[in-house]
């Protein structure tokens, strides 16, 4: 599904066929979970291949470094024209892209002497293809932000999230929404959440979430389009209440999402602000002009 015998990945340096590529056995990352990584699209845009948001995604991989102390020597523009180079030698136009920052063997809770880069890509759909969700609460909450550095996209973070979505699909749902130590709503286990009330869009504060680059994407639309957005501790008491709501992230775009535990929304998918929000970051992601979209 991810590669083929004649993909090509960047490893530490050197462009490789993905079958020829290894890594150690005893690498700190494998073992612990101590590595960074991001999710990155690109798309054929109406003036040819452009990796959307590549600066602030390199950015923001250097910063998850910074912030969990594994030392990373590369420069972003580097690292932008690095990914170009690989989706000219894959023949990729619409990819997904996986940087991952990687330790070598360690088998103490150290930091890391040795680190290693891979960057990969192939082509992939959205996360949840175009149906509308149904979500279930999860009995799985976001980690303490006082125990971990939640704004880095650390690779031991998502066990995380493999938990609370293995539990929503085993309960029949689609995905799961998790809540924060207090109770609040967080987010989606790869996604940030939005959800509308009387013509306003709600979304969680920062400290329990991951900060989204999708997520400041949706806000700067809404900014645009005027349509008023506010982040904001939110209860499940106000979740209950509300018009509609919708996931977003790199993988998953914007996904709307139909219930959650079994109650549908009031308003209709295609009435919502979500979907006004939705044909906009389309536009945005090709390169043309969302001026025609009217709320």
């Amino acid at each position: 599904m991810y590669y083929t015998k004649d993909t090509i990945l960047y490893l530490n340096g050197k462009f490789i066929k993905a079958v020829d590529a290894h890594t150690d056995l005893y690498s700190q990352t494998l073992h612990y979970g101590f590595g960074v990584f991001e999710g990155i699209r690109a798309y054929q845009s109406m003036n040819g291949v452009k990796i959307f948001k590549a600066f602030e995604h390199y950015e923001r991989l250097r910063r998850s470094c910074a912030l969990v102390n594994i030392p990373f020597p590369y420069e972003t523009e580097e690292l932008i024209q690095i990914t170009y180079q690989l989706l000219r030698k894959n023949n990729l136009t619409d990819a997904y892209i996986r940087p991952l920052v990687y330790c070598g063997p360690n088998m103490q809770l150290t930091t890391p002497k040795d680190i290693f880069l891979m960057i990969s890509a192939w082509e992939w759909g959205k996360y949840h293809g175009d149906k509308l969700l149904k979500l279930c609460v999860s009995s799985y909450q976001r980690p303490n932000p006082n125990s971990l550095q939640l704004e880095a996209k650390v690779t031991g973070h998502y066990v995380n999230s493999i938990l609370a979505t293995s539990e929503a699909k085993v309960r029949g749902f689609d995905e799961a929404l998790m809540l924060d130590m207090h109770g609040h709503v967080a987010e989606a286990p790869g996604a940030n959440f939005f959800m509308e009330k009387n013509g306003v869009l709600y979304t969680p504060s920062t400290g329990h979430i991951l900060p989204g680059i999708t997520r400041q994407t949706v806000m700067n639309i809404c900014r645009e389009l005027d349509i008023p957005v506010i982040e904001k501790t939110i209860t499940l008491e106000e979740l209950e209440g509300a018009d509609s709501a919708f996931l977003c992230g790199t993988a998953a775009e914007i996904t709307g999402i139909e219930s959650i535990d079994a109650k549908p929304f009031r308003k209709l998918w295609f009435e919502s602000l979500g979907a006004t929000v939705q044909e906009a970051y389309k536009c945005q992601v090709l390169e043309k002009s969302f001026s025609y979209v009217i709320i």
